[in-house]
């Protein structure tokens, strides 16, 4: 080989080499920067937790490093205090009337948070605790809080778990620790929002913050968890978990000694799968890797390094958080199983990255992770799963539905704005929050097109990444992508004026 041509050819591949690495650099750069600057100005959670496992009991204190990110000087801060609605006497149950005897299987159990102790800046305070049903915890501040301040609220409490199905409560399977510590209530509009505790859909609304959590708890136990394990010590039968998230909405973590732990890649995230009783777990793990292999070619990039899938007990299919879902172990059948994964993976696109008011907008984020259940199985045909099978499920379901709830309430709404106390059954909420809504956008899609459809869902997860979407940014999106006016379509859909009838 002429030894010109073979520097020529070396030169060319060292060119080709350093444009891939730097393109792949840039790539991740990008994700790790998404996280990077939406952890910049958030608050700062530092938890300490111990848990009995012979009171069920979970001893905590919490440091917040909390930053006033509104326009007004602040004098108090309110934290949400989700589990006393699992309390003797709670004015919002956690579960409707129709779930209860499902939910509590041996009989009715109740849980709550206890505040101990609260200090600012150092400075022990005199706390309240108010809101609609015992539910928030008022905080005054030492000095008034600047915009763009910080100050440092560090608050001691005991949580009593209680003996339920659901995100918060334990059973013979697993321990759930889902929405169980103070969480700071969004400032807006001059107000913190207090939104209390409700058994429609799922009552929360909170900010992007970061995450140190330690755990400790009997060493038998295995631990699934939002975030990075970043160190495990053992001693005297004890093991201490330490666990780190950047820029995420909540924290929650599964325990249970009966897990079993799967892990697999899925574009450069670890996807972990903690099961107990799945008799085919390598599958269930296949379909997170592919959820999330489809979604990040569908919708963007999934920006985190880990998401683990825990089956556990759980009166409803799955509940989604930050990093981790939780599929429900009494689901009927194992199609119900994989779709609960593939619809709570979507989460972490909407909820997770893209935020809303679960409290009144949930039709967005729950109607788009049904929707991308459509879109898996459209991109998965494996599954033998069809786009037209499920819409015509779907129809012929909302409009029976709306048959016989119509003779039950003279009035019936049929909006899905409204304030989730406001739906009038479980029921009612989960028809026009997934039912509808999926229905919305797959007429939404015959009217501007498959191409604009899939431009406009992209459009929405990158413009609003980190944020909290609205209605009006999620016209804005399709509006972008389609160049079709659409405020009347959506309007339409969500106020419920539109009239719905078969093919």
């Amino acid at each position: 080989m002429n030894k010109k041509i073979k520097y020529s050819l070396y030169g060319i591949a060292t060119l080709v080499l350093i444009t891939l690495i730097c393109v792949f650099a840039f790539s991740s750069c990008g994700t790790n920067n998404i996280i990077k600057l939406a952890s910049k100005d958030a608050n700062n959670y530092d938890l300490s937790l111990i848990y009995n496992d012979d009171t069920k009991s979970l001893y905590g204190s919490s440091s917040v490093d909390y930053i006033n990110t509104s326009k007004d000087n602040l004098s108090e801060v309110f934290f949400h205090l989700y589990p006393n609605a699992f309390r003797e006497g709670a004015k919002y149950k956690p579960v409707s009337d129709l779930k209860k005897d499902e939910a509590y299987i041996n009989g009715e159990s109740f849980g709550s948070i206890t505040i101990k102790n609260v200090k600012v800046n150092n400075k022990e305070v005199q706390f309240t605790i108010g809101g609609e049903d015992n539910d928030i915890l008022i905080v005054p501040l030492v000095s008034q809080l600047y915009p763009n301040s910080r100050t440092t609220i560090d608050i001691e409490f005991d949580v009593i778990i209680p003996n339920i199905k659901h995100r918060f409560g334990y059973t013979d399977n697993a321990i759930n620790l889902g929405n169980f510590y103070p969480v700071a209530c969004i400032y807006e509009d001059s107000k913190f929002d207090t939104s209390p505790y409700s058994y429609n859909g799922d009552p929360f609304y909170s900010s992007i913050s970061n995450y140190n959590v330690s755990l400790t708890c009997d060493n038998d136990f295995v631990v699934a968890s939002t975030g990075e394990l970043t160190s495990k010590e053992t001693k005297d039968n004890k093991t201490t978990y330490n666990y780190s998230a950047l820029a995420v909405r909540d924290f929650a973590m599964s325990l249970s000694k009966k897990f079993q732990r799967l892990q697999t890649k899925a574009d450069g995230t670890n996807i972990l799968y903690y099961y107990h009783s799945d008799e085919q777990p390598n599958v269930s793990l296949d379909t997170a890797k592919k959820s999330v292999e489809t979604f990040n070619k569908l919708f963007g990039d999934y920006p985190y390094k880990t998401l683990s899938v825990v089956e556990t007990s759980f009166v409803h299919g799955g509940m989604e958080f930050p990093n981790i879902v939780f599929i429900s172990d009494d689901l009927s059948s194992y199609e119900e199983y994989t779709n609960a994964i593939v619809h709570e993976i979507a989460h972490q696109w909407w909820y997770g990255v893209v935020g809303d008011n679960q409290n009144k907008d949930g039709y967005i984020d729950e109607g788009l992770a049904e929707y991308s259940c459509i879109l898996f199985y459209e991109n998965n045909p494996e599954y033998n799963i069809t786009r037209s099978e499920i819409l015509s499920n779907d129809l012929k379901s909302y409009l029976l539905f709306v048959e016989v709830y119509g003779d039950l309430f003279e009035n019936f709404d049929t909006s899905m704005d409204r304030l989730l106390t406001e739906y009038n059954t479980e029921p009612e909420y989960t028809y026009m929050a997934y039912v509808k809504s999926v229905l919305m956008f797959d007429n939404l899609r015959q009217l501007i097109g498959d191409s604009d459809f899939l431009k406009g869902i992209k459009t929405f997860y990158n413009n609003n990444q980190m944020k909290f979407a609205t209605k009006d940014t999620l016209i804005l999106a399709f509006e972008s992508a389609s160049n079709v006016p659409l405020q009347s379509f959506f309007d339409s859909w969500i106020d419920g004026k539109i009239v719905i009838a078969s093919n």
